[in-house]
């Protein structure tokens, strides 16, 4: 089994599961959930691509989330995505309720097409559930010589997660951020965080998985730090990455997602710029340059437990090249999401 770089403190074993088997698996779910065949494929490899990246936390185990806010009705399953223009030729990426993850598809192919087009581009996508792991859709869009800044935030009333600096109670989102550009020989240098120390897809993870999270990421009810995921479920939070920094970012992007984009629904609103590189520099112009810029930073001494200086974006690369087609999931979650399975074929 693959080593597997994870935030989870987890007692219990993992299992290898092969990645066919797993979209297998996540894509009769949300067919049973009544998803159309394009989003539930969509989805499902999605997910499991997560997984053979060693996010975790936006990984298979998400399928468990998805399903109860179908259930609940917060997700549409059978929404269908559209591209609206107002008057004054604004374009905004509505995803009607639905899951976000074909939604930021179509977004990025439409960032990717405008910029190519007209050299930059600013959308918005908005009544959207949970959008994926950001650092996909970037890496795409890097690969097409697109550079990409996309910020989500706003429905701090539903999504409170994350004390301020300097406060013991949650009032905002996590408010992502994901920056992606054009790289080295590598490839694309993608910057893909939550504004929190730690994302919240990390918490349902350690949950689901009957395990303990990293220290001074949350505190309880009562401002006392823990490592319990079900402290902060029971009305804890989550602290701000990079203490004043990360809160700043995240304030930054609860005003663009509300304050500019209008009130959110289903659970954020996002914007996002696409800039056509080429328009700068050619290709090969950047990639040099930016792989003169990439090989001084990995040849810098490491600092005491760290074996190397890593690039964004080049860690998820190399852990799906590791992977060999099988996902590393902790058993009792796996366990879970075959129990769902079975659960929805019966009903059905």
């Amino acid at each position: 089994m693959k080593p597997v770089k994870s935030k989870l403190l987890l007692e219990g074993k993992r299992i290898n599961v092969k990645s066919s088997t797993s979209i297998r698996v996540l894509n009769n779910i949300f067919l049973k959930l009544g998803c159309s065949r394009k989003t539930s494929k969509e989805v499902s490899e999605h997910l499991t691509d997560s997984s053979l990246c060693d996010m975790e936390s936006h990984g298979v185990m998400r399928v468990l989330q998805y399903s109860e806010q179908f259930k609940s009705g917060y997700m549409n399953a059978k929404a269908k995505p559209k591209i609206l223009v107002d008057d004054k030729g604004i374009k905004r990426i509505s995803g009607n309720g639905g899951i976000g993850i074909p939604v930021m598809t179509i977004a990025y192919n439409a960032g990717v097409s405008d910029a190519k087009k007209y050299g930059v581009s600013a959308l918005s996508i908005r009544d959207v559930g949970h959008t994926g792991r950001h650092g996909a859709f970037a890496d795409y869009a890097a690969n097409k010589g697109v550079l990409t800044i996309c910020v989500g935030g706003g429905n701090r009333y539903t999504w409170r997660q994350v004390a301020p600096y300097g406060g013991s109670k949650a009032i905002l989102p996590t408010n992502p951020w994901c920056i992606g550009i054009p790289g080295g020989n590598l490839g694309p240098v993608v910057l893909d965080f939550a504004t929190s120390k730690i994302a919240g897809g990390w918490i349902y993870a350690a949950k689901s998985a009957n395990a303990l999270l990293p220290k001074d990421c949350i505190i309880d009810k009562s401002g006392n730090p823990s490592q319990n995921p079900d402290d902060y479920f029971n009305g804890g939070a989550i602290l701000p990455s990079g203490a004043q920094k990360g809160y700043g970012l995240a304030l930054i992007g609860e005003l663009i997602g509300e304050a500019l984009l209008g009130p959110s629904t289903t659970e954020a609103n996002w914007l996002l710029i696409s800039i056509d590189t080429t328009r700068y520099r050619n290709k090969n112009n950047i990639q040099n340059a930016a792989e003169e810029i990439l090989d001084e930073i990995r040849k810098c001494p490491p600092s005491k437990g760290f074996k190397n200086v890593e690039i964004p974006g080049e860690r998820e690369r190399q852990s799906r090249n590791n992977a060999n087609g099988k996902i590393s999931i902790p058993e009792s979650t796996w366990n879970q999401i075959l129990e769902l399975s079975n659960k929805l074929s019966t009903i059905s």
